[in-house]
């Protein structure tokens, strides 16, 4: 498969995901954490599914489309190893939805990243909180969650604590 296509295999499947969210956690409080901006597609595309909620996100630089950067009150600068410990007091069990979009590339840098971002995003979950990745989180207090049609296992990652 091409860069080309994969990438697009994987835009298709984050979009199905979200929208699943969406749907899956009307009715569920809380808070949006999106785990690194990057040009602003998705954090675009979370104000229109989920315009009522705060949306919180977590970038170590800024090199977004204009339009699609959260004001100083919703964007926490820095490596997110070291700003979720410092809002955790803040959101402690308020965070509806973490979605984290951090894959590199590369295999073993991710698995690292994920097992070392998964304990700090359990203390933020609130009661019937999904989690959705590019990578696969270890959240124990959470079961998986059946992807959308066309989303291929491995492709994306959607958990949910129980609620």
């Amino acid at each position: 498969m091409s860069r080309l296509d994969s990438a697009i295999r994987r835009l298709m499947a984050q979009r199905a995901c979200l929208d699943l969210a969406r749907d899956l956690l009307a009715g569920t409080p809380g808070h949006v954490f999106e785990l690194g901006l990057g040009n602003g597609r998705t954090y675009d595309h979370l104000r229109e599914q989920f315009p009522d909620r705060g949306i919180f996100v977590f970038e170590r630089k800024i090199s977004a489309h204009p339009s699609c950067i959260p004001d100083d009150a919703h964007l926490f600068l820095g490596d997110v190893l070291e700003r979720l410990p410092a809002v955790t007091a803040r959101f402690a069990g308020a965070v509806a939805l973490v979605h984290a979009d951090i894959g590199s590339g590369v295999t073993e840098d991710n698995r690292r990243l994920a097992a070392r971002l998964s304990p700090l995003l359990a203390p933020l979950l609130a009661p019937g909180a999904l989690v959705v990745s590019d990578q696969q989180m270890t959240l124990p207090a959470a079961t998986p969650v059946a992807l959308p049609e066309g989303v291929a296992s491995g492709r994306y990652h959607m958990a949910r604590t129980a609620g």
